[in-house]
């Protein structure tokens, strides 16, 4: 039981790596390559582009300069979520729920890198029919979890399905 335990947080570390370095590799490219730049990069003129942004906030640019909020925060969730993963049923029937830990973790992991790391948040994607706000890999992670997240509990799990998160003892063979 021990060793399974032991093999689920190392997959989630993996996967939480793998995917938090794929954010911290582009956030480098969007810096090397669009930082100084007169103006965004057209992908498809009109409609999509890559700009350099530092966002000194959260998203949609709320919480401006609240670094010290983040740095408490930011921890609480992953540890949250990482306590979620763990507690999660290593069950096919799961595995949408640990995929969301995973990208969940990975975004807020990612983000918190460079809010540690430069002071800001490197955004680079940029939508320009509908103005949307500028963002990034790992704000893609978060919001394609909470999404997943909120679609699975609405449609998948049932009450029930979810009590191994809020009971005090794992249900023996439920859960491994």
């Amino acid at each position: 039981m021990r060793g399974k335990k032991i093999r689920s947080l190392v997959v989630f570390m993996a996967a939480a790596a793998i995917f938090t370095g794929l954010d911290q590799w582009t956030k480098w490219l969007a810096q090397t390559s669009l930082k100084g730049l007169n103006g965004p990069v057209p992908v498809i003129p009109g409609i999509f582009e890559l700009v350099y942004v530092e966002n000194y906030g959260a998203a949609f640019g709320i919480l401006q300069n609240q670094r010290l909020v983040f740095y408490i925060v930011t921890p609480l969730v992953l540890l949250a979520v990482l306590y979620a993963y763990l507690r999660t049923p290593k069950t096919r029937h799961f595995l949408p729920l640990r995929i969301v830990c995973v990208l969940l973790f990975s975004g807020a992991a990612g983000n918190l890198i460079d809010r540690v790391a430069l002071g800001y948040v490197v955004d680079f994607f940029y939508f320009v029919p509908i103005n949307f706000p500028v963002f990034n890999v790992a704000d893609c992670y978060v919001t394609i979890s909470t999404a997943l997240l909120f679609i699975a509990v609405l449609f998948v799990y049932k009450e029930q399905d979810l009590e191994f998160l809020f009971s005090r003892r794992k249900k023996g063979a439920e859960t491994e």
